[in-house]
């Protein structure tokens, strides 16, 4: 009788496989996302002039500033006097 209860409280999925397909559209817009970035990264230059949104630890933040140096290596943008990893760029618009 113990196996049979038991059996009772076991999860439904009602949308079986939605779960999975989820995930997969979820890992497709974040590669998009990516290479979107990626792309912008890449049409930059030293002395643009450029609003950037990023991510701090506790915060998102737009700024406006001209760049002063691009470290693919370490994949670092340097806005006036901001260092900005690559990774917390939410979005990036040369103005």
């Amino acid at each position: 009788m113990q196996n049979n209860r038991a059996a009772m409280f076991l999860p439904f999925d009602a949308l079986k496989g939605f779960k999975e397909a989820l995930e997969a559209t979820e890992i497709l817009v974040e590669k998009n996302f990516e290479e979107q970035l990626i792309y912008k990264i890449n049409q930059l230059e030293i002395n643009d002039f450029i609003s950037i949104k990023y991510f701090t630890n506790i915060n998102f933040i737009t700024t406006k500033g001209l760049i002063k140096k691009l470290d693919y290596k370490n994949k670092i943008i340097y806005v006036s006097h901001t260092e900005i990893k690559f990774e917390d760029i939410i979005d990036i618009q040369k103005l």
